[in-house]
């Protein structure tokens, strides 16, 4: 068994993030804002663990994680999501909270405590903020969503997930009373500047930068 630093496991997840929802290989500069470090930094790291044979690299092309190396992120992302599902559901952390408590978590390497971990969840598909969560066997469940600008006027769908997950954005969708869960219909697009003005069911009549609407996945319930 690989024993990899925080460093090295921290790559490999960046790497498997950035690849999660397409095929297309990880760039350095991508890596290297995910990482908030240099090119060169990542370079260097990206070459350490090709020649562990983690992953493939290859300059100028980018890189995609070998089959032990994507073994090892999904592991990491698992042990992750895990952490940060406990942390809300049963210490009562907001979902904005819990990122940073769950990168120091994730490393721990006990396989039995991230099963236990995981049965005594009874066995989440999705973390706080909608990603799937890997399963023993690093399968991921699979449901339909779709961006909420994509949404037309009189859609009326729920809020299943968002794709920033920074403090700030979450704080700032808290105020909105943005959860996932929330169901909403969409009132009326502006073609000016793409934003949105929707009203939650139950609720009232927000407008939503386009910048927003970008970055909350949906399901359509109507």
């Amino acid at each position: 068994m690989e024993v990899l630093t925080q460093a090295e496991e921290n790559y490999l997840k960046a790497v498997f993030k950035i690849t999660e929802n397409d095929d297309k290989a990880a760039s350095t500069n991508a890596i290297a804002a995910m990482m908030s470090t240099s090119a060169a930094s990542v370079t260097d790291m990206l070459k350490r663990l090709a020649g562990k044979g983690l992953l493939h690299y290859e300059k100028h092309r980018g890189v995609v994680l070998s089959e032990r190396g994507g073994e090892l992120a999904t592991n990491l992302v698992r042990k992750h999501r895990l952490w940060e599902v406990f942390l809300v559901k049963m210490l009562d952390f907001s979902w904005d909270k819990v990122h940073d408590i769950a990168e120091q978590l994730e490393h721990v390497q006990s396989d039995e405590l991230v099963e236990r971990l995981d049965g005594f969840l009874d066995r989440p598909q999705f973390d706080p903020h909608g990603d799937p969560i890997p399963d023993a066997n690093g399968k991921m469940a699979m449901r339909k969503q779709i961006l909420l600008s994509s949404l037309d006027p009189k859609d009326q769908a729920v809020l299943v997930g968002v794709q920033e997950s920074t403090n700030t954005f979450l704080q700032y969708l808290d105020k909105l009373k943005l959860s996932l869960g929330t169901k909403l219909q969409v009132v009326e697009r502006f073609e000016y500047d793409g934003s949105m003005k929707i009203v939650l069911i139950g609720g009232e009549e927000i407008t939503l930068s386009h910048k927003v609407c970008e970055n909350l996945f949906v399901q359509k319930t109507k």
